[in-house]
């Protein structure tokens, strides 16, 4: 298993080598910061968050699981306390608790006359307040606080090695099943009728959202990584009609967002989360305005009163 963890960390290391040296080749200075190991190492986890959340964005946003993605990002909080008090990994802690909050979501839906809504709303407000009493009776509450905002750029080795691993483990099943998740998201009673697992395709969703906010969370941090698992897929909306097309906008819009809010972050002195979605809301403000002048150009003008009368 070590030998495994040494290869592939020889062959990350080479990949944000190789991507520091593509942006040396950027002129005025503008690729200096990504000659440093750790902007290098900061840059591939960006580019690794952004297309697992982008391409995962649009099953979000479509499935209309946007809330369902707040809970869980909340709902990580106490994993991470318990994980930090126990000597565990942050992420073993984080993956367990927002199973467990996911399932207890859909056992209240299903078991008493809660809605979905109503039952997101106290699974993230429960779990999240057990995670802030948990920090605020830990030692090292201020170190806990990367958890909550994002530090990109003091991401480690074994943080980039699990994040590689989600997003590629995660962008390998939706290309198996694209198919199925194509069915299921459009018109899953039709899903159903053909066969289709549309069970296992909704929980297997749901452990692939938790999944991948368990890998970014030093990267854009627990309250903000909802925003990467809902803009992305939103600004794609607004400018594609079909799944594939959205897949790679969403993807596209991801990646854009982490490497110009990590450049941002760096050379302003600010936070890496907070700036990166915050270019990502800008792509969506962009990509509204856009939507917006392509309808208005296509819509006809209603005729002037007395047009067409001879």
């Amino acid at each position: 298993m070590g030998f495994v963890y040494r290869i592939l960390e020889d062959a990350l290391i080479a990949s944000y080598e190789g991507l520091g040296g593509l942006f040396a080749f950027l002129p005025g200075g503008l690729g200096d910061p990504f000659q440093y190991a750790f902007m290098q190492r900061a840059l591939l986890t960006a580019l690794l968050v952004g297309v697992a959340c982008g391409v995962l964005s649009c099953f979000v946003v479509l499935l209309k699981w946007s809330l369902l993605g707040d809970a869980i990002s909340h709902a990580v909080l106490p994993g991470v306390g318990l994980a930090y008090l126990l000597n565990l990994p942050f992420a073993l802690g984080a993956f367990v608790f927002g199973v467990l909050a996911a399932f207890s979501m859909v056992i209240v839906e299903q078991k008493t006359k809660v809605k979905q809504d109503a039952a997101m709303g106290i699974m993230l407000t429960s779990y999240f307040a057990f995670g802030v009493v948990l920090i605020s009776r830990l030692a090292s509450s201020t170190h806990l606080m990367h958890i909550l905002f994002g530090n990109v750029l003091g991401v480690r080795m074994p943080t980039l090695v699990l994040t590689f691993l989600v997003s590629g483990a995660g962008l390998l099943l939706i290309k198996i099943f694209y198919r199925e998740l194509l069915l299921y998201t459009f018109d899953p009673v039709y899903a159903k009728a053909l066969g289709i697992p549309t069970e296992w395709i909704h929980y297997g969703l749901m452990l692939l959202v938790t999944a991948t906010i368990v890998a970014s969370l030093e990267t854009v941090g627990i309250i903000l990584v909802v925003a990467m698992l809902i803009t992305p897929g939103a600004t794609a909306y607004l400018l594609c009609r079909r799944l594939t097309s959205m897949i790679f906008v969403s993807g596209f819009c991801g990646c854009a967002a982490g490497v110009v809010g990590l450049y941002l972050s760096f050379i302003h002195n600010i936070s890496s989360g907070g700036t990166i979605v915050l270019v990502s809301t800008a792509l969506f403000l962009i990509a509204l305005a856009a939507n917006q002048i392509r309808q208005a150009k296509y819509v006809p003008a209603e005729p002037s009163e007395g047009a067409g009368t001879p």
